[in-house]
């Protein structure tokens, strides 16, 4: 079994993966008459494919135990897949480089502080939604369209938090 500890989550170490969306790190601007900060662009929506479009929804999550125990990873090779807490609810993060396979030494682990969100880049291997402490609503914005876009790979893995 893969053994993991999530570390704190940042740009700079998801990169590989995707986006961090964390509206108190990035660029932004007013509108509405400057009653508004608008924080812009934080990630790329990619949809690939027949027929792609974006989807937007709103995932209600039960909480997990830690240490996590994952039997497999997923992704989505036809888009990207974007993850937002609407409440600030902390979430473990679990992902690889995009591939046919998982190479155990690549996959990482990180915690969420609440606030930030997740944009996993198509085809990037993820875990399924790992909601902490409580249950979490989260903001999905993720592809439809023809096409099979979710494949899963076995992989045994443990994850526990710093």
């Amino acid at each position: 079994m893969l053994e993991l500890i999530a570390q704190p989550l940042t740009a700079e170490a998801f990169a590989p993966f995707g986006d961090v969306i964390d509206s108190r790190t990035s660029d932004h601007f007013p509108i509405n008459a400057g009653r508004t900060q608008r924080h812009h662009d934080l990630a790329r929506v990619e949809t690939l494919g027949d027929n792609a479009r974006t989807l937007v929804s709103i995932f209600v999550s039960q909480p997990v135990e830690v240490p996590l125990v994952l039997p497999l990873l997923e992704r989505h090779p036809l888009g990207s897949q974007a993850f937002v807490p609407m409440h600030e609810e902390r979430f473990i993060v679990v992902v690889a480089p995009p591939g046919e396979s998982i190479d155990p030494d690549s996959v990482r682990a990180f915690v969420t502080d609440g606030r930030q969100g997740v944009n996993y880049r198509p085809g990037t291997w993820h875990a399924i939604q790992s909601v902490l402490e409580r249950e979490g609503e989260f903001l999905v914005v993720d592809r439809g369209g023809d096409g099979n876009n979710c494949e899963e790979y076995p992989i045994d893995i443990r994850v526990t938090l710093a």
